[in-house]
């Protein structure tokens, strides 16, 4: 009888042993993770978190930056700021601008569909293409710019000169025209994203099994019957996640507009990211350009969240 308790004892504090090892073994683990993933979770948070949470403060103040952090150059003023935003014509115009800028999105989108289609048939040089047309993407904004800047030059322009050889006698001014302006820079924008959207869409396409085109032309399906049937619905994943990121990135433009326009002439192709910039750095209204900042944010998320609420009515996993 004893024997038997002795072991049932021994037997009790080795699962208890074991249990402390696997504590401990487990912790090791965690710190172990933890060690890893701690330099991005503290730089995460001093240099994204902290900076939204401060500008969600600085949003209700008037603050000079230059001025230091002293009483009197970091004013409370309440809403103000958000009331002066509703009220104020630049703001207007940029979101505005900010919308129609969003139209280059699915032009973008189609025009790189139309030709992974084309690379994706049986063409030589497939490779060679792909890279050529995801170079723009890839290269400085700042050269792209000068370079569109010559294409556009109203006088002595190549675009210009081409129009003028085939009777255009008064071709647009493009960057130089409160119309044209906006226009030109969406082509701008247009031409240098076709080769990401490029890239996704013919990974979207090489992912669609052969099988269902072969069962397609049994049944005598056509080009257009495969496209609208076949390729359309499942390259949708694909789409949905190119227009929302597109979406969101319209909304961040700025270094193009910087370089190009600097937001004119007249406004006419300021946007959002581009205000908010002069508005802190330029005009020294740091809170006011908080302000900005978080309407921009619950645009880009209201946006958002109607993109995802919609997606099951046209997006097939």
């Amino acid at each position: 009888m004893r024997t038997m308790i002795a072991r049932e004892t021994s037997n009790v504090e080795q699962i208890k042993l074991g249990q402390k090892e696997s504590k401990k073994r487990k912790f090791k683990e965690d710190l172990t993770g933890y060690l890893f993933v701690g330099p991005m979770l503290i730089g995460t948070m001093l240099f994204t978190l902290m900076p939204v949470v401060i500008s969600l403060f600085l949003s209700f103040t008037e603050w000079n930056f230059l001025a230091g952090l002293t009483r009197e150059a970091l004013t409370f003023v309440g809403v103000e700021n958000y009331q002066k935003l509703m009220k104020d014509p630049i703001f207007t115009k940029s979101l505005m601008n900010n919308f129609i800028f969003i139209l280059q999105v699915p032009i973008c989108m189609a025009i790189s569909l139309v030709i992974a289609l084309i690379i994706n048939k049986q063409v030589y040089f497939k490779e060679f293409f792909k890279v050529i047309y995801f170079l723009p993407f890839i290269s400085s904004v700042v050269a792209i710019s000068v370079v569109w800047m010559v294409l556009f030059q109203p006088s002595f322009g190549p675009i210009n000169q081409v129009l003028m050889s085939i009777g255009i006698d008064n071709p647009p001014r493009w960057l130089g025209d409160v119309k044209f302006a906006l226009p030109s820079i969406m082509m701008i924008v247009i031409w240098a994203g076709i080769g990401f959207n490029l890239i996704i869409y013919l990974a979207g396409i090489q992912g669609i099994p052969t099988e269902l085109y072969e069962a397609a032309e049994i049944d005598g399906a056509g080009a257009w019957a495969k496209f609208r049937q076949i390729t359309l619905p499942l390259i949708t994943p694909t789409t949905f996640f190119l227009l929302i990121t597109g979406v969101i990135n319209s909304f961040k433009v700025f270094d193009i507009i910087n370089v190009v326009t600097q937001g004119g002439p007249a406004n006419s192709t300021s946007l959002l990211v581009y205000y908010l910039y002069q508005s802190a750095f330029i005009n020294l209204k740091m809170g006011y350009a908080s302000t900005i900042a978080w309407v921009l944010f619950f645009i880009i998320f209201i946006i958002t969240f109607i993109q995802w609420k919609f997606q099951n009515k046209w997006v097939h996993y």
